[in-house]
């Protein structure tokens, strides 16, 4: 733990902004180097700007600041990555590559996020399970499908220790999402405080699976610390919290703000989330790493709102 080094792309996302934290208080903030194409406002752990299809800038700063452990988060979601699908597989392959070359070259560590955005409509859609037809519909999802097997390449081929989960949709009150279509599950906490009401661009009843930013953060957590002989799953591992729709969380949410109104206006990612699972089979990372959820809706529905009451 005294010799690990690591560094963080896409550090100032949803997930960054916080897993940077855990790794920080973990190994103390002169372990993490976060960097991202521009420093966050309250930026306040080590940093570096860097861009994820810059391979030269990328091996410069491993080098210099003998990186042993790389945790890959920067991307363009689902619901961006529809936008602008050529840039989306631009940056979310081509720098994955950038790394998985870094990790072979300079024997790294890597931790890759993967999605439920992987599974297509040919799955069961309850309890889809790990080992299911990957025939994703959005350019996100192909290129996690790409990503997953990339990695398990890199492992096989070259013996690159590449560690994946599969991350559901993450709520949480440290940061905003960043254009995914689950997003509308963080947006309606705020909304439920600061307005009292929101439009939802999902249709009531869509269930789709979610995990509580501090259980996401806490898995990835495990799945690094363990073992290598523990893993099993080399592509990425099925992981999950709690599955909802946005009437649900609407009702749950209304428990502590009674006023609390809901509306709906599907868009564009109602097709999207339809494609996807409503809840997940994460059996074999329980088996194989220990993993286990904490929080439900009902516990992460009250800490979101004590959360985002203190600081509205």
């Amino acid at each position: 733990m005294a010799s690990e080094k690591i560094l963080i792309t896409g550090a100032n996302g949803q997930i960054g902004t916080v897993l940077s934290h855990a790794l920080s208080d973990k190994f103390g903030s002169d372990k993490v180097l976060t960097t991202d194409l521009r420093p966050a406002t309250n930026q306040c752990l080590p940093f570096e700007t860097l861009d994820i299809l810059d391979a030269s800038r990328l091996e410069h700063l491993i080098e210099q600041h003998k990186i042993t452990t790389l945790y890959h988060l920067a991307a363009i979601l689902s619901a961006k990555g529809e936008q602008d699908p050529a840039k989306a597989w631009q940056i979310n392959m081509d720098g994955l590559f950038n790394v998985l070359e870094a990790a072979r070259k300079f024997k790294l560590k890597v931790f890759f996020p993967s999605s439920i955005a992987v599974f297509g409509a040919h799955v069961p859609r309850q309890q889809t399970p790990q080992h299911a037809s990957l025939q994703p519909t959005t350019v996100y999802g192909i290129s996690k499908v790409g990503g997953e097997l990339w990695g398990a390449y890199y492992h096989e081929k070259f013996g690159v220790d590449v560690r994946s989960l599969r991350y559901p949709g993450i709520i949480g009150h440290e940061s905003l999402p960043g254009g995914g279509t689950t997003d509308y599950a963080v947006e309606i906490f705020h909304k439920a405080i600061s307005d009292k009401a929101y439009t939802s661009f999902l249709g009531p009843d869509t269930r789709l699976p979610m995990i509580y930013m501090q259980d996401a953060i806490r898995a990835t957590l495990m799945l690094m610390d363990a073992p290598a002989e523990k893993i099993k799953v080399r592509t990425s591992y099925n992981i999950s919290g709690m599955s909802f729709s946005p009437a649900e969380i609407a009702e749950a949410i209304q428990q502590h703000v009674p006023d609390f109104q809901i509306s709906f206006a599907p868009d564009f990612r109602q097709q999207i989330a339809e494609s996807w699972p409503e809840s997940i089979d994460d059996s074999e990372a329980r088996q194989d790493w220990g993993w286990e959820p904490v929080f439900d809706l009902e516990s992460m529905t009250r800490d979101m709102i004590q959360h985002l009451s203190i600081t509205a």
